[in-house]
């Protein structure tokens, strides 16, 4: 049976990359009908904001989504589709894997993080405003409920895929009640872990030079809202950079994966863009349909064409387009396949 869900191309570069990571998703071998709802920029014009309600119905009736990048307005305008998103469809959790590519210029080598971002409140709440002419006043709200929720999701994510420790990184030392909730929230999830995943805390800023000396001692991350925009840009640059940092933010009711890069007008329609970040998104969402299989494959395929350093984009060194990148992992899909076939039927015998 073909899972239904809901594509949306986006801004600028989105479109490039949605059809190069939908072409990837149909050859993994999994059945899919595509949705195609329009948000952004480009809608604004027509229907006086850039997330129409036709794409969070359409959202709420497939339950799953995977989406491009959508350009954010800085300092004024609509404040964030992608915060919209989250807000009104309960996307509570973020979900940002950080793993080295063989063959992607890095410092590290073997790096293997996820970090687990709280979505839906902190300082990203929007409760802010004006106090007099020359002051702004925003408000952090952390909650007992939200806290322990992504808490368990991380623990959750580390015992399903076989992680072994998870920490809660913080800033309980000087903000004691927000930051202080949030730490003793983490605490009492973890102690039904126990004996299962190890559980420690870090202050954010010493964990931010933690990463960045030895990341290899750390393994799943739970962290409140902005922290966790903040770290998980650092835990992508580790492995390469935005491009190839895959995203998915889930919630009880539905799913949106995303690559977490912007949208790159000037780039738009060159056939420029590297689509990797977005064809892992799609692996990410292959994972949580329930095709670990096929999600393996897909990021398998990936990592090898990386690897080879052939037809790769100009920002991973190569000369290749968009649709060449994404045809080559499409090839190797295929010789997978074609692997897999032939070692399944034995040859026969004279």
């Amino acid at each position: 049976m073909a899972h239904t869900v809901t594509l949306i191309p986006g801004d600028g570069i989105g479109p490039e990359l949605a059809e190069a990571s939908r072409r990837v998703l149909d050859a993994s071998g999994v059945a899919f009908d595509w949705e195609v709802v329009d948000a952004g920029e480009a809608v604004m014009a027509r229907y006086g904001t850039p997330l129409p309600t036709h794409v969070l119905e359409s959202i709420t009736r497939n339950r799953v989504a995977i989406k491009g990048p959508i350009t954010t307005p800085v300092g004024e305008g609509f404040r964030s589709v992608n915060v919209t998103l989250r807000q009104a469809l309960g996307l509570y959790a973020n979900l940002r894997p950080a793993r080295s590519i063989k063959g992607l210029a890095s410092r590290y080598e073997d790096v293997d993080l996820v970090i687990c971002r709280e979505n839906t409140e902190d300082l990203y709440a929007g409760i802010e405003h004006r106090v007099g002419r020359d002051a702004a006043e925003s408000i952090k709200i952390i909650t007992r409920e939200a806290s322990e929720r992504i808490a368990r999701f991380a623990f959750d994510y580390a015992v399903a895929n076989g992680r072994r420790k998870v920490t809660a990184v913080h800033k309980a030392n000087i903000m004691k009640l927000s930051d202080g909730l949030f730490l003793e929230s983490c605490r009492t999830v973890a102690a039904d872990y126990e004996g299962r995943i190890e559980f420690e805390d870090r202050i954010v800023d010493n964990m931010c030079m933690q990463l960045v000396q030895k990341p290899d001692l750390y393994d799943v991350l739970v962290l409140p809202n902005l922290y966790g925009d903040i770290v998980s840009d650092l835990a992508a640059g580790l492995v390469g950079g935005l491009g190839v940092a895959p995203g998915a933010n889930i919630g009880t009711e539905a799913a949106v994966f995303e690559p977490v890069h912007g949208s790159a007008p000037k780039y738009a329609g060159l056939n420029k863009a590297n689509p990797t970040a977005m064809i892992l998104s799609g692996a990410l969402m292959l994972r949580h349909l329930g095709h670990p299989d096929a999600a393996e494959r897909v990021e398998t395929a990936v990592r090898r064409v990386i690897a080879e350093g052939v037809a790769t984009t100009y920002d991973l060194g190569g000369g290749a387009g968009t649709s060449q990148f994404a045809d080559a992992i499409i090839d190797h899909l295929a010789a997978g396949s074609a692997d897999a076939a032939t070692t399944a039927t034995p040859a026969a015998t004279a």
